[in-house]
């Protein structure tokens, strides 16, 4: 047993069944789009989490690219127009 593991369990600290792992990351799979990984098919856990992070890190790059274009749309439009209330109203 390593000394992390040993020291956990001395602690007290509650510790992750195996069963509890396997409903996690089957829920965690069923959150990915159905694209990235099939659901029928049992996936290993290193598989889910490696799409699961590259799918983070598109949603990630997703709301960068969205936060740019939102910051050079405001940049172009007068504070006061009709556009930039109605996007106000969104952003707030």
């Amino acid at each position: 047993m390593s000394s992390r593991r040993s020291r956990q369990l001395s602690s007290g600290a509650s510790r992750i069944t195996d069963d509890q792992i396997i409903q996690l990351i089957s829920k965690l799979q069923q959150l990915l789009p159905g694209t990235r990984i099939q659901r029928s098919n049992k996936s290993s856990v290193s598989k889910v989490l490696q799409e699961t992070c590259s799918y983070v890190r598109s949603l990630h790059q997703e709301v960068d690219d969205l936060s740019d274009r939102l910051s050079q749309l405001l940049s172009t439009i007068d504070a006061n127009s009709p556009e930039a209330s109605i996007v106000r109203s969104l952003i707030i």
